[in-house]
């Protein structure tokens, strides 16, 4: 853990040193990087209501113990239409187990019986509730193994898994994470709700996001930061929703049950810069 504590440190200083569209050297580096792959093993484990939670496990190598992070997938649920792993998540599982990170995806769609969400207004598994509970049921599985530090686990997800985060660290909830990152999440409803934050939280978010909006995060962030809530976020100008898929272009979206001009359009896509960014600065934060 010494090397990892080295090489986030030097990444922390390097994102201090520049504004985040001059892409440090780590940051190219990490964004090229072909990662020793590791092969997530199926796991279950006692979910919310006795549900059998089904999920993926990446592990570094090594005895451990080692810090955690639960990982939750957006509306698309966890997998493609072939059953395999998205490349966004694989790559993630991969690149962070790689820098010494056990990585759990819980997959709270199909181990329901559900596919994709995307286009579902009327949903029956929410961020808000259900996902929650997913999550905190993945946090104490996690806390509760040998190879894991119990207090270093920490929360990751992406657009209505980014949602699910910002309400699993909200003031109140009772299953405590070390730190948060939410990517894209949707922050309309937490804002006009009044959250309140409890845990260092990171949002990421495209300045042309048009799917979940970057406008309704800046507003929360700036909100938490004035009542001195441990909150930062980091918009990329141009960059657009799943901004960190890899080799994924960018491209109009239709059909979409929530979308900020409530159109059902929304485009997604990679962009390169924003993704590299990304690539350093979130297993820097969350090593912290």
């Amino acid at each position: 853990m010494a090397g990892l504590r080295r090489r986030t440190h030097a990444a922390r200083a390097a994102s201090r040193r520049a504004p985040w569209r001059t892409i440090t050297a780590a940051a190219a580096l990490l964004a090229t990087l072909t990662t020793a792959r590791a092969e997530p093993v199926s796991v279950t484990l006692p979910g919310p209501g006795g549900i059998a939670l089904q999920g993926k496990l990446y592990r570094p190598t090594g005895a451990g113990p080692f810090p955690a992070v639960v990982a939750l997938h957006g509306c698309g649920g966890l997998y493609d239409r072939s059953g395999a792993l998205t490349g966004r998540h694989a790559d993630w599982g991969e690149r962070l187990a790689a820098q010494g990170f056990l990585v759990l995806f819980p997959d709270s769609f199909g181990s329901r019986g559900l596919g994709p969400q995307c286009r579902v207004s009327q949903r029956e598994i929410r961020p808000g509730r259900e996902r929650v509970a997913d999550a905190e049921a993945a946090g104490t599985w996690l806390r509760g193994r040998p190879d894991v530090r119990p207090d270093a686990v920490s929360l990751l997800g992406w657009s209505n898994g980014g949602s699910t985060v910002l309400a699993a660290v909200r003031a109140g909830r009772s299953t405590p994470f070390a730190r948060a990152v939410a990517f894209y999440p949707g922050c309309r409803t937490a804002l006009e709700r009044g959250w309140r934050d409890r845990t260092p939280l990171l949002i990421l978010v495209g300045g042309a996001d048009d799917w979940t909006g970057a406008e309704p995060c800046r507003a929360l962030a700036e909100e938490a930061r004035g009542r001195g809530e441990p909150v930062e976020i980091t918009v990329y100008p141009g960059a657009v929703h799943d901004f960190d898929a890899p080799d994924s272009a960018v491209r109009e979206r239709r059909g979409l049950a929530y979308t900020v001009n409530r159109d059902g359009i929304a485009h997604t896509g990679i962009d390169p810069a924003a993704r590299a960014d990304a690539l350093a600065r979130v297993p820097a934060y969350l090593a912290q």
